[in-house]
């Protein structure tokens, strides 16, 4: 693919983090965290791994090729997303937005299927069955369908105006897998349950890029880049 003057967009799932390398690491029954310190360390301290590194090398080395220079970036208010943005397109501003961030778990943030099970039985049948419907509990708690799709369609919504000050009419949204499944929905204009049903098959590549462009004001899907390593 070669630079284009029209608007794109590119989604990227932030590099391989410790959570991804380690799950068990952070999923432990029972939590040795309360919910509030599971969030602010899947917030604020996951970082990226040695591959997560590599990986955003590969994005400098493609993302030029890709949408052209001089991007407009915006990345979630997690790390690993910021960490991401910051390898991958060093020396270029960006901005953070909560609108990025990943699906809010409230109190069952870093609980394990079966401690989240036994403790909040009354969602069980949500979580089991109506994943995209399944609120977690507590303080924060979003529906990939309720809240993710919400901030994903007010994001979009700002893409002309971002893009308006990039010098290429490109913009870069550095995120997260949850919050891809709602931004692709909305683009791809798919049901989420559809994309929700192909995740459980394969989720989204750390650092893969999806491509979309806007034309006659509807987006298309222009491509996928997938990481080498």
């Amino acid at each position: 693919m070669t630079p284009c003057a029209e608007l794109t967009l590119a989604v990227i799932r932030h590099a391989e983090s410790t959570e991804n390398a380690a799950k068990p690491t952070f999923y432990r029954d029972p939590r040795p965290w309360t919910a509030a310190a599971a969030h602010v360390l899947s917030r604020d301290l996951v970082g990226l791994t040695p591959r997560g590194f590599e990986q955003c090398l590969w994005l400098r080395r493609t993302l030029p090729e890709l949408i052209g220079p001089a991007p407009a970036v915006r990345t979630s208010q997690y790390r690993r997303s910021q960490d991401t943005a910051a390898l991958a397109l060093p020396g270029l501003p960006s901005e953070v937005t909560a609108e990025l961030n990943e699906q809010h778990y409230g109190d069952a943030t870093y609980m394990t299927k079966q401690e989240l099970l036994a403790t909040y039985p009354e969602g069980a049948e949500d979580r089991r069955l109506r994943k995209h419907l399944w609120v977690p509990p507590g303080y924060g708690g979003e529906s990939l369908a309720g809240g993710v799709l919400r901030r994903a369609g007010t994001f979009l919504a700002t893409i002309p105006a971002i893009a308006s000050t990039a010098a290429a009419g490109a913009v870069v949204a550095v995120t997260h897998h949850t919050a891809i499944l709602a931004l692709r929905a909305l683009l791809e204009r798919r049901p989420v349950t559809e994309l929700v049903d192909e995740a459980r098959r394969r989720k989204t590549p750390n650092a893969a890029v999806l491509l979309y462009r806007l034309r006659d004001e509807r987006f298309e899907t222009a491509g996928v880049a997938e990481p080498e390593c």
